[in-house]
């Protein structure tokens, strides 16, 4: 199966990350198209349990890939080595 890769974003995203206060962690994702929409709910869902992100924009292309932005609260500790979503 097809692992997921970081993207450059859409322009209104990189707008939207760029309007946040500092508060959030953002990271885009894409998923190939040979990922379907109930396994890139699956994968989504785990990373939302154990790592804390949350689904912030999904954009559906022809082809059939996705692109998705997660976000989640800034850890205190700043030594710590943030998760990186493993999609």
């Amino acid at each position: 199966m097809s692992t997921g890769s970081r993207g450059r974003m859409p322009a209104t995203w990189r707008q939207a990350v760029a309007e946040d206060s500092g508060e959030y962690e953002w990271i885009p994702l894409r998923l190939p198209p040979d990922v379907t929409r109930v396994s890139a709910s699956v994968r989504l869902s785990i990373e939302a349990e154990y790592r804390g992100w949350e689904l912030t924009r999904v954009r559906l292309y022809t082809d059939g890939s996705r692109r998705v932005l997660l976000r989640r609260k800034k850890r205190g500790d700043a030594t710590q080595n943030p998760d990186q979503p493993a999609l």
